[in-house]
């Protein structure tokens, strides 16, 4: 997949396509015929590999405005081409909404593995250069301007700490099956197990709910139709990621300014340049993250707003304008990663431009060693950069700790 409007977006892949959303709706279409079956409750589960592809998705996606999503003109193909009588029981017990949203919480698993493999990779880069260049001297800066001397290694802890605390956020997301029938009572799933004879048919359907769950290796959960926690989480979560991208983006686009040039991007051909003056090499990567930081925190917040408007047993419209904003914020996040990853893994660093511009401005930089000399009656620090050192450790102990889970 490209786009034009989002430089990058090849990076990820088949993330939350038409194509892999089409494959997730199946996926649960099989899950929940197998569950049936299994259940002895339906003679048998229709074969629905290969039923359907990405020659269907113009027919489906033209159908979809009809019913406002794809799963009724899905559902027909399906029992359509799958063969025998099981064909009928295909989507049986199901509403639209429980196939929907399954495949969406099926996309954004696979979008928050591809995005975890990433933010260990910068991990494993970040705590590289923390290392390194523990010792490396420069101007620390406030408000722009220089104010004490720190280390580089103490600015990329600190990228490091923003890339944890993002990758412990995201680690706490759920993936919970969605399985409600109609309006969230599974009525019609208790009316099947009660035709079929089962002692019980409301433990009976909430049984098959969790077989669906397992067969898709999704966490069981009761209906969450118009409770759009997963939702907002998910969104949350992801922003938490560009946040953290985006902070070390800015200054790395900050540093790599020539009147400053203390890092440089990694070079690769045909990167950097501009259309009109052959000078230029352009932070691109950077700014390309930063543009991704930038624009998600409004996609969260319209899941938000999708949440807080949901009504009744399932949403007039709050819960269709979630699809395509999820869409938008985990290929995005998936892209920003991958950029990020490669930023790390080649930054240059020129630590005697850091060092040489530290030493032109020592008179300002060890302005507060001098006044608490003089407070305290000591001689003053020599351009010392504090519990540096320390804390750099702290960050990096707990970076060998994500590391090795």
């Amino acid at each position: 997949m490209t786009d034009l409007f989002w430089p990058g977006d090849e990076r990820a892949g088949d993330l939350f396509t038409e194509r892999s959303w089409l494959a997730a709706m199946v996926a649960v279409e099989q899950a929940w015929a197998d569950a049936l079956a299994g259940a002895g409750i339906a003679p048998a589960a229709a074969d629905l590999s290969g039923l359907v592809g990405a020659d269907d998705l113009p027919a489906l996606a033209g159908a979809a405005e009809g019913g406002g999503n794809p799963v009724i003109a899905l559902v027909k193909l399906l029992r359509e081409r799958a063969d025998g009588p099981a064909a009928t029981w295909v989507h049986r017990g199901l509403t639209s909404q429980d196939v929907v949203d399954t495949a969406l919480v099926l996309c954004a698993r696979d979008t928050v593995a591809r995005v975890r493999a990433d933010l260990r990779r910068q991990v494993a880069h970040l705590a590289g250069l923390a290392d390194t260049h523990r010792n490396a001297v420069m101007a620390g800066r406030t408000l722009t301007q220089h104010a004490v001397p720190t280390t580089f290694g103490l600015r990329a802890a600190g990228w490091l700490g923003g890339v944890l605390d993002a990758a412990d956020t995201l680690g706490r997301t759920r993936f919970p099956v969605q399985v409600g029938g109609a309006a969230g009572t599974l009525s019609a799933v208790v009316d099947l197990a009660r035709a079929h004879g089962a002692a019980d048919p409301v433990t009976a359907a909430t049984d098959l709910a969790a077989a669906t769950a397992r067969r898709l290796g999704l966490d069981p959960a009761p209906p969450w139709h118009t409770s759009r926690g997963t939702v907002t989480a998910l969104g949350d979560a992801l922003v938490a990621c560009t946040d953290a991208w985006g902070r070390l983006a800015a200054d790395v686009t900050t540093l790599s300014r020539p009147e400053i040039a203390e890092v440089a991007e990694p070079a690769a051909d045909g990167r950097g340049g501009s259309s009109t003056m052959p000078h230029k090499r352009n932070p691109v990567l950077s700014v390309l993250v930063r543009r991704a930081a930038l624009a998600a925190p409004p996609l969260a917040s319209t899941l938000h707003l999708a949440s807080a408007l949901a009504v009744d047993e399932r949403p007039d419209g709050a819960w269709h304008a979630e699809w395509a904003t999820l869409r938008a914020l985990a290929r995005r996040t998936a892209t920003a990663a991958s950029q990020t990853a490669e930023l790390l893994a080649g930054l240059r660093v020129d630590t005697d431009r850091m060092a040489a511009t530290a030493a032109a401005a020592r008179e300002g930089l060890t302005a507060e060693a001098r006044a608490v000399a003089a407070f305290t009656g000591t001689d003053p620090a020599d351009g010392t950069a504090g519990a540096a050192d320390a804390l750099i450790d702290a960050v990096l102990a707990r970076a060998d700790r994500f590391l090795e889970t």
